[in-house]
């Protein structure tokens, strides 16, 4: 088999990737509730104070705060409780000197008060209350557009809509948002050795179950794309041409797996112009990009290394996504070796501040990848590193 005349490093093949990208158009307005996970199109600007009125930040009692100045445990205060209110509620009564108005939090504070006192620091008799400790003018009070003030960029285009960011908006009055389009991603599983269904004779044969599709697909949704399969296409040079012509016309973004090397049957990458072919990543090496198209390895394992450390980078690209993989920072629990001019893609388990790497090897042992929740790097120009060193986790 014929070999890469040049192994493209690592940074070089991604900045030839990503500078081949642009952000696809496309924006559509969904339900809040079919946001989670989507990529905002535009800023969002508040319409209103968030809260919207000065409010109680406590269950107690509303109160002028000059009032309280002199409140000891052993000379209380005594304030008359001229109105009482509940959740939602709000007080027809203005508080004047040696009054009180007892709320609940989040009500509406009264006219006059400026301060809570917690219902714990005082002793109630009657529509009698006696302060033991004083309060501080604005203390227990939430004012308005404490939160969110009116006109303010809550959120900016590009943001990955997360639960949170999705309460704020409802907070503030939206009941649905602009996003941006997902990217359309065609998925092409090529192989003679590959059935897609359960089929014991065929396995007992030599056939092997196709896995690849399920792994991309979730990879693909998982990181703002939508997936379009194509099936698996037999080790058929006219098939896999016509394949891939069909999935570029169609989509955004295109992933083939199989026939990236130089085998007999390796066509994948002859039909598309590649920007680089080969790279110095382990597993998965024979990587190629070029007209939105990813030429990827057979082997479960190394296309999912190939989807970390190039692909989903893609889909963020082309969705206008402002993404930061979640990354931390490990004591390692072993050594791991590794050679100059690799970069080493290692999965690893994170756990409590600790990275255990995954002891199985291969590029087709899916379990390792069952077995992991993250992964560090090893760069061209180290050997690897000791145990108990520090590195840093890419969580996925």
């Amino acid at each position: 088999m014929r070999e890469f005349k040049r192994l493209t490093p690592y940074k070089e093949a991604f900045e030839l990737m990503l500078n081949d990208l642009r952000e696809i158009d496309g924006v559509e307005k969904v339900p809040l509730d079919e946001a989670y996970g989507r990529v905002l199109a535009e800023d969002v600007v508040s319409p209103i104070d968030s809260p919207p009125f000065d409010r109680s930040a406590v269950d107690g009692y509303a109160v002028r705060a000059e009032d309280t100045f002199q409140a000891r445990e052993y000379h209380p205060v005594e304030l008359e409780v001229i109105d009482e209110i509940t959740a939602g509620m709000e007080s027809g009564k203005e508080v004047t000197s040696g009054k009180a108005v007892k709320l609940m939090t989040g009500n509406k504070m009264p006219k006059g008060a400026n301060a809570v006192i917690m219902q714990e620091m005082v002793k109630r008799e009657g529509d009698r209350i006696y302060v033991l400790r004083p309060v501080a003018p604005g203390q227990n009070v939430a004012f308005a557009g404490e939160d969110v003030k009116k006109g303010e960029v809550v959120l900016r285009k590009g943001q990955i809509l997360r639960p949170q960011d999705v309460s704020l908006l409802k907070s503030i009055g939206f009941k649905s948002v602009k996003v941006k389009r997902k990217p359309r991603v065609g998925i092409i599983v090529t192989g003679d050795e590959l059935v897609e269904e359960f089929d014991e004779e065929a396995l007992k044969a030599g056939k092997i179950l196709e896995s690849n599709s399920a792994l991309l697909k979730g990879l693909v949704r998982q990181y703002f794309g939508e997936p379009v399969f194509y099936g698996v296409i037999p080790d058929d040079e006219e098939k896999i041409k016509a394949a891939i012509e069909k999935a570029k016309a169609e989509n955004d973004l295109v992933l083939v797996t199989g026939g990236s090397a130089f085998g007999d049957k390796d066509f994948a990458h002859r039909f598309v112009r590649l920007l680089f072919h080969g790279t110095t990543i382990k597993p998965g090496r024979p990587v190629g990009y070029g007209e939105k198209v990813f030429i990827m390895s057979g082997y479960p394992v190394a296309v999912f290394a190939q989807f970390h450390l190039f692909a989903k980078y893609a889909l963020a690209k082309l969705a206008g996504a402002d993404f930061r993989p979640v990354k931390v920072r490990a004591e390692l629990t072993e050594r791991v070796p590794s050679q100059l001019g690799r970069y080493e893609f290692v999965k690893v388990w994170y756990e409590n501040g600790t990275a255990r790497p995954i002891k199985k090897k291969g590029s087709g042992i899916i379990s390792s990848l069952v077995k992991s929740n993250g992964y560090i790097v090893i760069p061209e120009d180290s050997e690897g590193y000791l145990e108990g060193e520090t590195v840093e986790v890419v969580l996925y």
